[in-house]
């Protein structure tokens, strides 16, 4: 028997950081009626996330935020970590944020260094339609709790969900406002869990997870003080040190420290009897005379795990809830972000009607392995972090000096993650790999689970050396991000991409046929000086996937009549 609901959507998003609110500006610019609730009363105050990283502000891009959220971000010299002994101290190493520092010719894009609480209220404008002298009033309606419903896309804040069941074509939700106690059934064909590492949406469906789990409780004390005459000349992201690592929260002021939790400090906010102050002034160092005002602490820990599973039947994983990373390298959040731009799509597929069910089994063989690779490089990073200041406090108990720079492979490795970012290979149903396209690499080795008890597939065990992956090579085989190449104006290639299929190719003539279906499909006429990078001959074609992932490839024109709507119908799972 069907349980009755208060409400229906296509979507019910649950959870309200980054994550859930990019896929929630995704689906809206699909059409896919959304839903999304948070069980916080207002977005995070707290900083939380710091990077913007150069794959996820292409994405931003396209949703036409990229210019808003750089506008609100540090300029690209603070693209950069330092290393100190104490914030007032010099310098001993340091190293680029690569793609963040300065531009990359392989994008159009550059990340950024900003706050988690910066960028969020960007993506809850950018389908609202909010403009900049209303966020304030925005703001105040989001403390209250309040639902906002602008365009289809409802947004309701100090709501929770408290339990879910599949009903055949359907997902039942129960929820719960904390605002008026009452409780509501909603009813959505699919739902997306965007709720953090500590998911109840997880937890509900008794997903497992593999990985080395907690790291240690780490503790964040947000702070004002005049800092500049120790940073303004040598500005960073993130400066670390022997005693925890400070961040300048915005370009207009505010300082954040973070490390680990003193023993003895209790986990409840403004209970605790440390002097955070004092403790984050001895940080800065014994010459600073500063007095930090602090303004807010919170404790968290630092997880890192995935989850075994993506999917269960029409609930689906995204974010942190699929993949808890430490934060050292700002892999997580841009992973999260990642996630929901491949999934989003075929959730509009399926939904419209243009592509079958069978679409939504290739989000976790595509995305799982990713995860499982970001959690190796992330856990490095936090090793690699751990032991340098380690290392530096013995040294100072020592008396000895400041070494010339850190121990390598950490300067040259620590952000050069490009590999990583802009080089994700997806292996699925939904790339085609012609076994006569000689630009098509050779299937990848994979767990057969997430569980494999190998350390080859074991999470928790880092690369070492670190991956060669941090390398980036543009290439057009299938599975790949398409390469940026200008097109003049300020655009790219990557810029054509949108919510449709785009198919590149110098002889639109040769391709022009009836895909035999409703697919969106765009064609992109390409240059003569743009086939050869792509490795196409002149009647050759691209087909690029909504999501920018190159999912079919040509080089010498259509090898049948039928070829490119039985491309589509075979990608989008409508054989």
């Amino acid at each position: 028997m069907s349980v009755a609901a208060d409400t229906e959507t296509a979507v019910l998003i649950v959870g309200g950081g980054p994550v859930g609110l990019t896929a929630r500006a995704l689906l809206h610019q699909w059409g896919v009626r959304a839903l999304l609730v948070e069980k916080h009363r207002e977005l995070s105050p707290f900083p939380r996330s710091r990077l913007v990283n150069v794959r996820s502000m292409e994405i931003f891009r396209g949703l036409g935020l990229a210019d808003r959220i750089t506008a609100r971000a540090f300029a690209p010299r603070y693209g950069r970590v330092r290393f100190r002994d104490t914030l007032t101290g010099a310098d001993f190493a340091s190293a680029a944020m690569v793609g963040v520092n300065a531009p990359v010719p392989e994008s159009p894009a550059l990340g950024v260094v900003t706050s988690q609480d910066r960028l969020e209220p960007v993506l809850l404008d950018a389908v609202n339609g909010v403009n900049e002298a209303n966020e304030a009033n925005e703001a105040n309606a989001v403390n209250e709790a309040s639902a906002v419903n602008v365009s289809g896309a409802p947004t309701r804040f100090g709501v929770e969900l408290l339990d879910l069941a599949e009903e055949g074509d359907a997902v039942v939700a129960r929820l719960a406002d904390h605002r008026t106690g009452a409780e509501s059934r909603i009813r959505a064909r699919y739902v997306l869990a965007a709720d953090g590492a500590h998911s109840t949406v997880r937890r509900l469906l008794g997903i497992g997870t593999v990985g080395p789990g907690a790291l240690g409780a780490i503790t964040t004390v947000v702070f004002d003080a005049d800092l500049d005459r120790w940073c303004a000349r040598r500005p960073a992201g993130v400066y670390f040190t022997a005693h925890g690592s400070f961040m300048p929260l915005y370009p207009e002021g505010g300082w954040a420290w973070f490390g680990p939790t003193p023993e003895g400090a209790a986990g409840t906010e403004g209970t605790e009897a440390t002097d955070w102050g004092a403790l984050v002034a001895d940080a800065l160092g014994p010459d600073a005379g500063v007095r930090p005002e602090v303004l807010r602490v919170q404790h968290w820990v630092m997880e890192a795990f995935v989850a075994e599973r993506l999917r269960h039947g029409r609930i689906l994983l995204a974010g942190d809830a699929a993949h808890a990373v430490p934060i050292i390298g700002g892999l997580g959040m841009n992973a999260g972000v990642a996630d929901v731009h491949n999934l989003c799509w075929k959730l509009a597929g399926v939904l419209q009607g243009w592509a079958g069910p069978g679409l939504l089994d290739t989000y976790a063989p595509e995305r799982h392995p990713v995860a499982r690779e970001t959690l190796r490089q992330a856990v490095a990073n936090a090793q690699l972090l751990r032991g340098v200041q380690s290392r530096r406090r013995e040294q100072l108990r020592a008396g000895e000096a400041a070494p010339d720079r850190v121990e390598l492979p950490w300067t040259d490795r620590y952000f050069a993650q490009l590999g990583l970012v802009l080089g994700v290979t997806y292996r699925s149903a939904a790339v085609l790999t012609a076994d006569d396209d000689p630009s098509a690499p050779a299937e990848p080795s994979d767990c057969p689970s997430p569980s494999d008890a190998s350390d080859a597939c074991d999470p928790s065990v880092p690369p070492a050396p670190p991956a060669p992956g941090t390398d980036y090579v543009p290439t057009p085989a299938p599975g790949h991000r398409l390469p940026h190449l200008p097109l003049g104006d300020g655009r790219s290639t990557l810029d054509a991409v949108g919510p449709w299929f785009t198919l590149f190719t110098a002889d639109p003539g040769a391709w022009a046929q009836d895909t035999a279906g409703s697919v969106p499909l765009r064609v992109e006429p390409l240059a003569g000086a743009h086939t050869v990078p792509y490795r196409l001959g002149p009647h050759g074609a691209l087909l690029v996937r909504p999501d920018g992932h190159v999912a079919a490839h040509w080089p010498d024109g259509p090898p049948r009549a039928t070829a490119l709507p039985a491309a589509l119908h075979t990608i989008t799972g409508r054989r």
